[in-house]
């Protein structure tokens, strides 16, 4: 099985979570980042007040997975959710709605926290691997 990461989770993972440490052995080869999660993840550990031993987690960890540009289908499919989404009256976030729209073209289960924020997302797969 493969997964894209969200952004929450992999915070949580580079602050040390041991629950999280053991899924992400598990599932080694199988994990993935989109491009959105790694702008995101980078101004998290280059604030100023990040410890330096955030960005060499980071680092580390990007050893482990695969990171997923923005292609065109990755956009097109963007478009599709989005525009389904204001048709409804639900517009999503952009940020969150490229990362599922990354995990849709890639037919991957997404793996987040904040299972609230991509609810709406037809045919996404989510996971919560801190509940």
């Amino acid at each position: 099985m493969s997964f894209l990461l969200d952004t929450d989770i992999c915070s949580v993972h580079l602050k040390r979570n041991t629950t999280l440490s053991s899924r992400f052995l598990q599932y080694t080869g199988g994990l993935h980042l989109s491009a959105v999660s790694l702008c995101e993840l980078y101004t998290w550990v280059l604030r100023g007040t990040a410890p330096p031993i955030r960005l060499q987690g980071l680092q580390e960890l990007l050893n482990d997975m695969r990171v997923l540009d923005v292609t065109p289908a990755v956009a097109e499919k963007y478009g599709q959710l989005q525009a389904g989404l204001l048709d409804a009256g639900r517009p999503a976030p952009g940020m969150d709605l490229m990362i599922a729209a990354t995990a849709l073209v890639h037919d991957l289960t997404l793996v987040t926290h904040n299972v609230q924020d991509f609810e709406d997302v037809p045919a996404l797969r989510v996971v919560d691997w801190l509940s």
